[in-house]
């Protein structure tokens, strides 16, 4: 009985002893360890080349620690150049005065964490290490604290270029991750004005984000950048649950109208015309997608720079020139683009939103699991989808279910 009582209270005490974490599969874990284990590996024998004792015990101080962040979350902003850089320097810095100003250790190695902390709040530049460093400097005995303010740039400086330039190549190579992590524009770059897209115009925004985060007032460890995109993906999922199971294959037109890489220009634009399409996917023998070519392509290489009318010079461009010799485009895949984004039949219709929104696409690609062209899905294709599977979902609701 008293196990069994013991064992419910360590149940109750469970979710205040063991945090919940980010759900990372087993090859990422595996991947951010194995990272730390080169980039400690190489720093390491790099460092004792220059330095012993004093400086291998700072090694120890702060390039553990400093690893777990740069490569067990290198998105943190904790990780970032500047805290790790900035933190640990003013750290070294406060824990040189503290110790030089403040008789007793213990006291000056409280008050050189504590400023440290402060500090790097005040700077941006919060780094966990940095405390340790601040730390280890004061007690860790007098030949740390000869080399004075020098200790900063050797071994402390020299181990933080180091352990930042091993951060630089060894993130950049995973798959997943990226190191400084760049800030995500949410400015509509595609048509060169400051609007924001069209999803960041109805979703979650800067200022709701800063506004909760004022409101809970304690810090988080996620930039905002990664914050939105979290709550964007969350809102996708929740989104694809209540649409139900409808794929790129079930709206795809499929009477396709294509073309391959040596079509003459004019006959894709007498397609484009015929068929009044705006784009026309080029395709290679086995019907895999190699570019797509739509009325821009054509209206960006006619000239149109010169005094000629537009016909004169549209034509002149699509027509075959006389002979062998041409200065021009010929054949359609000499002005398609390349390379060209597709989906897969399988793909639920929701994750062809940010595509078709604020990547300012309009026709996309669809291939089958062989990767050949099998279908097109358009803006109108999704907006029809959407607007049948809205109604669906309300005819679905009975008036006896909405009073409820």
């Amino acid at each position: 009985m008293r196990s069994t009582f013991s064992l419910k209270k360590l149940q109750k005490l469970r979710p205040y002893l063991v945090s919940s974490t980010t759900p990372l599969s087993l090859g990422e874990q595996f991947r951010s360890s194995l990272a730390a284990l080169a980039a400690i590996l190489a720093v390491g024998y790099l460092s004792s080349l220059y330095m012993v004792g004093v400086g291998m015990v700072a090694l120890v101080a702060s390039m553990g620690a400093s690893a777990v962040l740069l490569f067990a979350t290198p998105h943190s902003p904790l990780a970032q150049p500047w805290p790790v850089v900035g933190g640990t320097l003013i750290s070294v810095f406060i824990g040189i005065t503290s110790a030089s100003l403040i008789p007793d250790l213990w006291i000056a190695g409280a008050v050189a964490v504590a400023l440290s902390i402060l500090v790097m709040h005040l700077t941006h530049s919060l780094h966990p290490p940095g405390g340790a460093v601040a730390l280890i400097v004061v007690l860790g005995g007098e030949s740390i604290r000869a080399e004075g303010y020098g200790f900063m740039l050797a071994p402390v400086g020299l181990n933080l270029l180091l352990l930042l330039v091993a951060a630089l190549l060894i993130n950049n190579l995973l798959p997943g991750h990226r190191y400084p992590a760049r800030p995500v524009s949410r400015i509509d770059r595609k048509h060169h004005h400051k609007d924001l897209t069209p999803l960041s115009r109805v979703g979650l925004n800067r200022d709701d984000l800063r506004d909760a985060l004022r409101g809970l007032d304690i810090y988080l460890d996620i930039s905002e950048d990664d914050l939105v995109q979290v709550y964007d993906r969350a809102g996708v999922h929740a989104f694809r649950r209540k649409m139900g199971n409808i794929t790129c294959g079930d709206i795809m037109s499929r009477d396709l109208v294509t073309a391959e890489y040596g079509t003459e220009l004019e006959e894709v634009w007498a397609r484009l015309r015929f068929h009044r399409v705006k784009a026309i996917p080029v395709v290679d023998a086995f019907s895999h997608v190699i570019g797509i070519v739509t009325l821009v392509d054509f209206l960006k290489r006619a000239n149109l720079k010169t005094y000629e009318t537009f016909n004169d010079k549209l034509l002149k461009f699509i027509r075959r020139t006389p002979g062998t010799d041409a200065t021009k485009p010929e054949v359609i895949g000499q002005i398609m683009a390349t390379p060209v984004a597709t989906v897969r039949t399988d793909m639920h219709i929701v994750e062809l939103i940010p595509s078709l929104s604020d990547k300012g696409l309009h026709h996309i690609p669809v291939v089958d699991s062989s990767g050949r062209l099998v279908g097109m899905v358009t803006q109108s294709d999704l907006i029809a989808a959407l607007y049948v599977g809205f109604a669906m979902k309300e005819e679905a609701v009975s008036p006896e279910e909405e009073v409820c």
